[in-house]
């Protein structure tokens, strides 16, 4: 709207009066004010980690603030409706990740919005396993092992709800095992992650960053990674693959979108921001502590990959019978 505005008030003025540093201003004005970053989860988790280490180093480049902002709430969708109805300026981003934009479409029939075309992607912060944990004091320590138990003995999950990727991950492994771990749904990740140290339950399929302190500190035991590969940050947890069921590959995504009306230019000067500190050394560093890679790539590449996934991760609703009204 400010370029509109802009455009407007130089089309009233003699062509002779718009100089060229008039026009580059107009270009650079981005940002001209603090930048929130909604997280549509509870803090702790991994999309919360990513962006403030990512937006501290955004608004020291930017000389302007960058606000973290929590808003969860119904799987994500509070924080992400807020943002499809924000201003399209660039001033108002959402920190997403794959479980928010792939999954909700399918999960819950009756959205204000389209996770998908009511969103400008803007960058992929990082690639994240997700790490299948439980009880330091648990019978198994491996996969086999934990397929054996689960064979003769009620097993259960928790996850941060139903639908979530926490769930579909416990179904993905199910169909892989050909076993059934009962599902137990909880109002968050975090609350989960209480049930497993409390002993309401047995397993949690966590992402890395909101379980690497208890596994370093070994209050948590992790049987396996979900990704083809082992995460950098905990070379010594095998992989799910590597321990029999093939092809079991998940790592998802964490990036940056805006609303979809979102001028081109805005779009293209947040990408190239964001993947120019994402080459910095310190946010490498401070990444791969947490088993995230980061994943600098166009807008374009962004969309690309989401449209894909999120036909991928629909089939997987539809096979879980998850839904939510």
């Amino acid at each position: 709207m400010l370029r509109r505005h802009l455009m407007l008030a130089a089309g009233a003025l003699p062509c002779g009066l718009l100089s060229a540093p008039a026009a580059v201003a107009t270009e650079t004005a981005f940002p001209s004010k603090p930048v929130r970053i909604v997280v549509p989860q509870t803090p702790g988790g991994a999309s919360d980690v990513l962006a403030r280490i990512v937006g501290q180093k955004l608004g020291e480049k930017w000389g302007q603030p960058v606000i973290i902002e929590n808003r969860a709430g119904a799987g994500g969708n509070v924080g992400m409706e807020a943002v499809a109805t924000a201003p399209a300026d660039g001033h108002v981003l959402l920190m997403s990740y794959v479980g928010t934009q792939a999954i909700n479409g399918a999960l819950y029939p009756k959205l204000p919005f389209d996770p998908v075309a009511d969103f400008a992607p803007v960058a992929i912060l990082a690639t994240l396993p997700f790490v299948l944990v439980t009880r330091a004091d648990a019978p198994w320590r491996s996969v086999p092992e934990l397929i054996e138990v689960a064979g003769r003995e009620r097993v259960t999950y928790g996850s941060a709800g139903n639908g979530s990727v926490n769930h579909l991950l416990g179904e993905m492994f199910n169909t892989a095992a050909h076993r059934q771990l009962v599902h137990i749904p909880y109002r968050g990740a975090a609350p989960a992650l209480q049930g497993l140290m409390g002993g309401q339950i047995d397993l949690v399929f966590a992402s890395v960053p909101s379980v690497a302190a208890m596994l370093r500190a070994g209050t948590l035991r992790a049987v396996a990674v979900t990704s083809a590969r082992r995460a950098a940050a905990f070379p010594e947890i095998a992989t799910v693959a590597e321990a029999g069921l093939r092809d079991f590959d998940v790592n998802p995504w964490f990036g940056l979108m805006a609303p979809k009306r979102t001028p081109a230019e805005t779009v293209r000067r947040l990408n190239a921001d964001v993947n120019e500190v994402l080459r910095n050394r310190e946010i490498v560093a401070s990444f791969s502590a947490q088993g995230a890679e980061p994943a600098p790539t166009s807008p374009e590449a962004f969309g690309q990959r989401l449209r894909t996934d999120a036909v991928t991760w629909s089939a997987v609703v539809r096979r879980s019978g998850a839904r939510v009204d």
